[in-house]
């Protein structure tokens, strides 16, 4: 079997035990989708691609030091990206100079806390196994086919629209349950830790029934319920931002493609520029929640 016919997990082991080639095929595969991120990052080409061939120095000291992703490289990765420039941002604020508006967007880091929902779906997403997050990451957010991921996990295509299927539906779960973990109160924790299968038909009919008289008698949950209604029907458009990782038009037309690349950037631009700061403020809260677990890329 050939480098390019290995799924990304299987790289991983052969970059973690010093195979350099492995890692160059990592590098291949996904050196589009962190220059991408670091280039709707920063202001220059050349920061960009200070900041990508940092990424992956780290990722690989991470990797060499026997931490690192297991199977899910491209968003461990793009965490990577988001965490150098906040180091060279941080850098800059440390030693000011004239030229910081031209070294890192500065912007998008006053954007990162205006999207409450973003924060939940950063919540949810982070709690998801690997294998859920790399199959959204490149079905939901790159809009790539369940044939262009296979190779990546080493599965058939069926086998990658069965995950993909799982694990959406477990992030709308989690995604459910965050918002509730937020707004419930102490009285209605029985009934408010069943709302979110609730919503989704995922109850026996004897809990559905439990559920129902309580939401009866009770206009708090009831409330809560017609939010978290609403909430599910819409789902994908909070998800989308959520995961993208750096402003929606820039990450997007940097990689091109059909899906949900192909749809956002053919919006007209007034609204890509209106989707890119709320898309900023919701990945970066992503990217620091997923990412809080890469404490060994420096």
């Amino acid at each position: 079997m050939t480098l390019r016919d290995q799924g990304d997990a299987e790289l991983i082991v052969g970059a973690r035990k010093g195979d350099s080639e492995a890692f160059g095929e990592l590098y291949r595969r996904h050196v589009d989708s962190a220059r991408a991120a670091a280039r709707a990052l920063t202001r220059s080409r050349a920061d960009a691609d200070d900041v990508t061939s940092e990424a992956f120095a780290r990722v690989l000291r991470a990797l060499q030091s026997g931490g690192g992703p297991e199977v899910s490289f491209r968003p461990y990765l793009i965490t990577a990206v988001r965490n150098v420039f906040y180091d060279r941002v941080r850098r800059s604020k440390e030693q000011p100079t004239d030229d910081l508006s031209d070294e890192v967007n500065v912007a998008l880091l006053d954007a990162a806390q205006s999207s409450e929902d973003g924060a939940f779906a950063a919540a949810a997403f982070a709690t998801l196994p690997e294998r859920w997050q790399l199959v959204l990451w490149h079905t939901e957010v790159e809009g790539k086919s369940v044939s262009e991921v296979a190779p990546l996990l080493g599965l058939a295509p069926n086998a990658v629209a069965a995950l993909a299927y799982r694990a959406r539906e477990g992030l709308r779960q989690a995604f459910l349950q965050a918002h509730l973990r937020d707004q419930q109160q102490a009285a209605c924790r029985d009934c408010s830790s069943n709302l979110g299968a609730y919503v989704r038909d995922g109850l026996s009919a004897r809990d559905r029934r439990k559920v129902d008289a309580h939401l009866d008698g009770c206009a708090t949950c009831s409330g809560l319920m017609g939010e978290l209604a609403a909430t599910n029907s819409t789902l994908r458009a909070a998800l989308i931002p959520a995961l993208l990782g750096v402003p929606a038009a820039a990450y997007l037309s940097g990689l091109g493609g059909g899906g949900v690349v192909g749809w956002f950037t053919r919006l007209p631009k007034k609204q890509q520029q209106a989707g890119g700061a709320v898309a900023a403020a919701a990945v970066l809260a992503v990217l620091a929640l997923v990412g809080s677990s890469l404490t060994g890329d420096k």
